[in-house]
């Protein structure tokens, strides 16, 4: 049985230097970044998330802000996003005190400093796609096509992160598979195919949603590139995460390479399962000590 959420941490605001905030304009793949200063240090702690595009279950409430605050007091210092979205004009005139800026900006703030967002779906109201939110400076990033047909428009988001003096990058994947277990297949094999272009010793992050209901993940990721799935290795079985009210469903995951499971957690109890249908998961993480820089 997985951990539940008794967090250690706690968001500090007043630990990040931050600089005013530069907008780049908006590459052909689909990515949106935004670039300030951090200076954030020490292990590594994440949490992933399906936003459920800042509704409720269900979609009876915007929780957009109250979302914020919750994601706020896990203190994460790299947050991988899912179903976040970039526009939607018939829910800014539904909802009132809709954010005029893309929601994964709302959720940044001042809190992660720098982020980046993969557009996958673009429809005739706005788009939707993932997001990674960091405290550490974004070096690179590329959303890579993951579609497998026009109906169900994917993609897998990968930050090349930089920890303040370390020489070595870390790499973080954001994925959210498709529904047909033929389509996540061909997606997990394709970013076996991103992490094994890596170089070998670079630390790696996957998370995001799955949807492998079937647990064919583990197997296919552990083969090919050595990723280690954090709830699997400790518990023997990922987390439970769908629905958010009573979860039965393993479909969230974390996985990495390179790095040391501290702690996970659940974020089963509180607000969580009343502001998305999946519950959040976190892990505190083991960094390699940094290498020098030339």
């Amino acid at each position: 049985m997985a951990e539940q959420y008794s967090p250690p941490w706690e968001a500090d605001a007043e630990t990040n230097s931050i600089a005013d905030a530069v907008a780049r304009p908006v590459p052909d793949n689909g990515v949106i970044e935004r670039r300030r200063t951090s200076t954030s240090i020490g292990d590594i702690v994440v949490l992933t998330l399906n936003t459920h595009k800042g509704l409720s279950p269900l979609n009876r409430r915007f929780v957009l802000p109250e979302l914020r605050d919750a994601i706020r007091a896990v203190g994460a210092d790299i947050v991988f996003l899912q179903e976040v979205l970039g526009a939607h004009q018939r829910h800014a005139l539904r909802f009132p005190g809709w954010p005029t800026d893309p929601q994964y900006e709302f959720l940044a703030d001042s809190i992660w400093p720098q982020f980046a967002y993969g557009r996958n779906a673009v429809y005739p109201d706005g788009d939707h796609g993932n997001a990674v939110l960091s405290k550490f400076p974004i070096e690179s990033h590329n959303n890579v096509d993951a579609s497998m047909g026009p109906h169900e428009r994917r993609g897998i988001l990968h930050c090349t992160l930089r920890r303040p003096g370390d020489a070595t990058p870390v790499h973080a994947f954001c994925i959210h598979l498709g529904l047909r277990e033929h389509h996540r297949g061909k997606q997990l094999d394709l970013l076996c195919r991103l992490i094994d272009a890596l170089p070998p010793g670079d630390p790696v992050i996957v998370a995001g949603d799955f949807n492998d209901w079937r647990l064919r993940a583990n197997e296919v990721l552990g083969r090919c590139v050595g990723l280690q799935e954090v709830w699997s290795h400790e518990f023997g079985l990922p987390a439970k995460t769908f629905p958010a009210r009573y979860p039965l469903l393993r479909l969230d995951r974390i996985y990495v390479r390179g790095l040391r499971v501290r702690s996970r957690y659940a974020l089963s109890t509180g607000p969580w399962p009343h502001l998305s249908d999946h519950i959040p998961l976190a892990a505190t993480l083991l960094a390699p000590a940094p290498t020098a820089e030339n």
